[in-house]
């Protein structure tokens, strides 16, 4: 349970550190009039996001408060 716990830890780590990437990309899209391009990346980030809040209550679960 353990490393499930670690694993969990880890993907969250790791999208947030895409979700800033990704952020600072879109802004690049945005200042180059790529807006559909964007709204893309903005979504996928609103994604990440959604699945860290999954992970989060994965880990509640198994008795590990965020």
């Amino acid at each position: 349970m353990q490393k499930l716990l670690i694993v969990i830890e880890h993907w969250i780590e790791h999208n947030q550190s895409h979700m800033g990437e990704y952020r600072r990309r879109a802004e690049r899209a945005g200042e180059l009039g790529l807006e559909q391009v964007k709204a893309e990346i903005e979504e996928a980030i609103r994604m990440l996001a959604q699945s860290n809040r999954h992970l989060e209550k994965a880990k509640q679960a198994i008795g590990i408060p965020s």
